[in-house]
């Protein structure tokens, strides 16, 4: 049918460029974030990268959801809009005859949403999770970024190395300023390098260089120069990271049904079928009408998805605190919505057919 094809055309045309929008949008945003973290010691700059590909794959069932709506009521409001839904509905077709492409259009993205919602996505936070915490147990040597100053993980050392040479043993020019009991020391040294004893304890050794030392506001400091001076480098033991409700696999929040488990399993129901229903919902809500301006339904769409979204939050709270039982909480607020739905294909439909009489 030329109808169904030419508007599932147009949407896969319009939800690529807003996916990609609203993609960049949300990387761009974590990007920064995360820079702003490296640039203040609390994450390797290395690690950038992998948390934010951790980040896209946690997010992308809520973009996907989000493109799905805006894509569907950008392209009927357009029609609206450009008077060609006029023109279809001269030729014999009604309202309800647009459910039927944007199921077609829809059901794809709702089955991968899905699949990101209840695999995809908590692997990935699990993953970020470990990740952090095989971050977290680097020691200081791992932690260094050539021309850049670090800071330890106790705080009492500043370092600064400006290269690191050979296999990531040697470092050159090499600037530590340490706080102990009270007394400030600088060291420099032209190179270093790291050294493992016998017991497998790891020391960084410093060659032919000069320590200062004293005491802030005092005039009088010690200057020593030395030919080998070796610092213990202090390896954190790593943890494995307690598991959290986002990173809980959803077969074990089925076997283990606590109110807090069975909240986190409604937010995860919740999200695929709230993207089919919003989904729907712009059918009515991209209804442009001359005389109230074309920005009133785009207002009405915002409204009603930022009202689904809370409603959906409120209801998982009140099945987390157990004043909801799951049973009720997971239908409940899509209920309500397909409700609101049918009223207003109901109304446009009167309003239509009451338009077509005249």
């Amino acid at each position: 049918m030329i109808f169904q094809r030419s508007l599932l055309r147009e949407f896969a045309n319009l939800a690529i460029a807003v996916f990609l929008t609203l993609f960049l949008i949300a990387l761009t945003t974590r990007l920064i974030r995360l820079l702003g973290q490296a640039a203040g010691g609390k994450i390797p700059s290395d690690a950038v990268i992998a948390f934010l590909g951790f980040f896209a794959l946690n997010v992308l069932p809520v973009l996907l959801s989000l493109t799905l709506f805006i894509t569907v009521l950008l392209t009927l409001t357009r029609m609206w809009r450009d008077s060609e839904m006029v023109i279809w509905f001269n030729s014999g077709l009604s309202l309800a005859s647009w459910v039927r492409p944007v199921l077609w259009f829809a059901g794809p993205l709702v089955l991968v949403i899905a699949l990101l919602t209840f695999l995809i996505s908590p692997w990935a936070v699990q993953m970020a999770e470990q990740f952090r915490s095989r971050v977290d147990a680097r020691d200081d040597i791992s932690r260094v970024d050539p021309g850049a100053f670090g800071e330890s993980r106790s705080r009492e050392r500043v370092f600064f190395v400006e290269a690191i040479a050979g296999d990531k043993n040697s470092v050159q020019n090499v600037f530590v300023n340490s706080t102990q009991h009270g007394r400030t020391g600088v060291m420099t040294s032209e190179k270093g390098e790291i050294e493992t004893a016998p017991g497998g304890e790891r020391f960084l050794a410093l060659f032919g260089g000069r320590r200062y030392e004293g005491v802030p506001g005092d005039a009088e400091f010690r200057v020593m120069e030395f030919e080998r001076y070796a610092m213990r480098i202090a390896t954190p033991e790593g943890e494995a990271p307690d598991a959290t409700l986002k990173s809980l696999p959803t077969l074990a929040l089925i076997e283990s049904p606590s109110e807090v488990n069975r909240a986190e399993l409604l937010w995860r129901i919740g999200i695929p079928l709230s993207a089919l229903i919003l989904a729907l919902l712009a059918i009515p809500l991209s209804y442009v009408n001359p005389r109230a301006g074309r920005s009133i339904n785009l207002m009405m769409a915002l409204l009603v998805y930022i009202t689904y979204s809370n409603l959906l939050s409120v209801s998982q709270a009140r099945v987390a605190q157990g004043r909801l039982a799951f049973s009720t909480g997971w239908w409940l607020v899509h209920g309500v919505m397909l409700l609101v739905l049918a009223v207003l294909f109901a109304r446009r439909l009167s309003l239509l057919g009451l338009r077509a009489r005249r």
